[in-house]
């Protein structure tokens, strides 16, 4: 385990300020999930890196820093956080574990890439929410915004309100303006820029 997840204390993330816990999720994102090497992504693109964001959605204290940031700017009128599976999973689970103990519960849904084969036969996991209910959807990397839009689709074509996307890394590879083509309102934690600037200075500190 590195210095930097050693440095972070579990107890005081509940308290700590904003700009604190942001600083340390980008740590995170930079001591454990940026690799750099040969990759094909989902979209099909090679990239001379990559960014494993499950490596920190499932760490428990990068789960509660991502509940608590992302929560913080959700839209006030926001009734349901969505995102497509798997990589959404973990950060919907977070946002809305965190938003009960900070007295604003929102509910949490799941959108399946295809639709259950038994049962409900459903695309969308999750409570029932009611017709025109206004979600927001989470994405944990946007590179084209094929993926988070997929999440959209579906759950207006069950009767949702979908017009906010919201990412924990935005790799600045078209997806912003993909979305904003779509007439929805996009927003990342980190961009890719600077998660590569705050990379290269981790790694000039740990040089001196």
């Amino acid at each position: 385990m590195t210095n930097q997840i050693k440095s972070i204390n579990s107890s005081s993330l509940a308290i700590a300020n904003l700009t604190t816990i942001r600083q340390q999720l980008l740590d995170l994102f930079c001591t454990l999930a940026y690799y750099q090497g040969d990759f094909v992504l989902s979209s099909g693109q090679s990239s001379s890196y990559y960014i494993n964001g499950k490596y920190v959605t499932l760490h428990p204290l990068g789960a509660l820093m991502i509940g608590r940031l992302i929560l913080s700017i959700l839209p006030k009128d926001t009734q349901g956080v969505a995102g497509l599976t798997l990589g959404a999973d973990p950060i919907v689970t977070a946002v809305s574990v965190v938003s009960a103990y900070e007295n604003r519960p929102i509910p949490a849904l799941i959108i399946r890439k295809q639709a259950k084969g038994h049962g409900t036969m459903s695309y969308i996991e999750g409570p029932r929410l009611d017709t025109n209910t206004k979600v927001v959807v989470l994405e944990d990397v946007v590179t084209t915004g094929a993926s988070a839009m997929m999440a959209v689709n579906r759950l207006r074509q069950a009767g949702y309100q979908v017009n906010h996307i919201f990412s924990l890394v935005d790799r600045q590879q078209g997806g912003r303006e993909f979305y904003e083509k779509e007439g929805i309102q996009f927003e990342s934690i980190f961009t890719i820029s600077e998660l590569q600037e705050n990379l290269k200075n981790i790694n000039d500190k740990n040089e001196q």
